[in-house]
């Protein structure tokens, strides 16, 4: 490992040790202010405040600085309970989940024996979220490994210990196939850049580079698309929504794909609209420019611009 990544470890470890230690509410205090310090200091905040100008043109500077301060504190919250691992998942009742939603969406998915893609995004803890839903059935978390050996190695730890199976995405597809066909939740995150591979469609009025793996995946195998949300309440605990199955129309035409991923897309950005603060914005999503061939995808997709199209969906609508 670079000097880097081990001063990275070094202060995991040291994180994860501290709030092991601490009660559920002081650790969350503890990642608030951390949350103060990172913006502050500067930490990617430069990143952040560019991609909520291009997000939301429409608001005030001033907007915009509000919701990365609390963006800022909301990701520190995160890290502190990640790093807790399953001491928030037998917490008291009401005190780290405040209420629950669709489960039934997921449990409709499980009797019917395909499993189900859960597909979220770098939005409030995630990671809680699928420890959370591993508890009612067996779930792999999949996804490229972390670049810092040492933190992967205290992810998987973590994942262990809340009962959920880490999957590397690549080496690991199969393994990944062969759970959904064992009934397995596969949950997945597609909100970040995928460079050239990616295919592009419309995420806060303009397009980017998206995985189409989610899609590529479900049309193969035959599970749902599930979507899931954990947002957090001002009072600090979460709540945590499932919504229904996204239907494609035309499975077998050539674009299905495309519109498949527009579709997710479309239904992360009613929610990102409504709570900006939750999603992460400290990632350059925006990184690689679309080619002149690339168009913004319609059908079965909502607009990107239009929130309430994509609450519809997301509905069942």
């Amino acid at each position: 490992m670079s000097r880097g990544q081990t001063l990275e470890a070094v202060l995991a470890q040291a994180l994860r040790a501290t709030v092991r230690v601490l009660p559920g509410r002081a650790a969350l205090l503890l990642g608030a202010r951390l949350g103060d310090v990172a913006r502050m200091i500067g930490i990617r905040r430069s990143v952040a405040l560019a991609n909520l100008e291009l997000a939301f043109p429409e608001r005030s500077a001033r907007d915009r600085t509000r919701i990365l301060a609390a963006h800022y504190r909301d990701v520190g919250m995160m890290m502190c309970e990640a790093a807790r691992g399953a001491a928030s998942l037998h917490a008291p009742a009401g005190e780290v989940f405040a209420h629950t939603r669709g489960i039934e969406h997921l449990e409709a998915a499980k009797h019917a024996g395909r499993g189900a893609i859960v597909l979220t995004a770098h939005y409030g803890d995630f990671g809680l979220l699928g420890a959370w839903l591993g508890r009612l059935n067996p779930l792999d978390l999949f996804g490229k490994a972390l670049q810092n050996p040492a933190v992967e190695a205290m992810l998987v730890q973590t994942c262990e210990e809340a009962g959920v199976r880490r999957i590397v995405a690549g080496p690991g597809l199969r393994r990944l196939v062969a759970g959904l066909r064992s009934n397995h939740w596969a949950m997945m995150l597609a909100d970040q850049d995928a460079g050239s591979g990616g295919v592009f469609v419309p995420f806060m009025g303009r397009l980017c580079s998206t995985t189409p793996a989610p899609a590529e995946i479900s049309l193969r195998t035959g599970a749902p698309i599930i979507m899931a949300f954990i947002t957090r309440r001002d009072d600090g605990r979460n709540d945590v929504d499932v919504l229904p199955p996204l239907n494609l129309e035309r499975p077998d035409a050539p674009d299905a794909v495309e519109r498949l991923t527009a579709l997710h897309t479309a239904v992360l950005e009613g929610w990102v609209r409504t709570h900006p603060h939750m999603w992460f914005w400290l990632h350059r999503r925006w990184k690689t420019a679309p080619p002149p061939t690339a168009h913004r995808n319609g059908g079965d997709r909502a607009e990107a611009g239009s929130p309430g199209s994509a609450v519809r969906i997301a509905r069942g609508a």
